[in-house]
């Protein structure tokens, strides 16, 4: 269901006559009325230039896939835009554990904000959790963060039976 029919079926009708209001830019940030999660619009625009942020990706191999991020980007769509094997199965509702990554210097950790409660829980279900775990989709990227390194961990467990790997849309 598209947002704009799903905006009007909450309550929010269109009046003839009376414009609706436009859409937000790619940059604002958004609270979703059935979610707590902040949704960030910004890397979502294809017609948005590319990234300026370095951000290193390292996989499960020890290959690492070296990508450039936007600012307000989260690292989950990042990820996921150079075809790094970030799942993010619940599409970055918070709701899963399938984005864990290890912040590998402890210099950018300490640039992340803290972990809120609900990440921290989730957290606590991950396998392989290390200090250093967060999860991608709570990680959004600044310019203070170029350079971070993110470790994919050695399994993530998803939940889903069917083996169900969301594509960002």
């Amino acid at each position: 269901m598209s947002k704009s029919i799903l905006l009007v079926s909450i309550g929010q009708p269109h009046h003839h006559g009376i414009k609706p209001k436009p859409h937000p830019s790619p940059t604002t940030s958004l609270r979703s009325p059935f979610s707590t999660a902040l949704q960030l619009l910004h890397s979502e625009d294809p017609s948005l230039p590319g990234g300026h942020i370095p951000v290193h990706f390292v996989l499960k191999d020890g290959s690492v896939v070296d990508a450039l991020g936007r600012d307000g980007e989260v690292a989950l769509r990042l990820a996921q835009r150079y075809d790094v094997p970030m799942e993010g199965a619940c599409e970055a509702s918070l709701a899963c554990t399938t984005c864990h990554c290890y912040v590998e210097e402890e210099k950018y950790f300490d640039m992340l904000p803290e972990a809120l409660e609900d990440e921290e829980d989730l957290l606590d279900k991950a396998p392989f959790l290390d200090m250093t775990s967060r999860l991608g989709c709570q990680i959004i990227l600044t310019e203070e963060l170029g350079g971070i390194r993110l470790r994919l961990p050695r399994a993530t467990a998803n939940f889903y039976v069917d083996g169900h790997v969301p594509q960002p849309h």
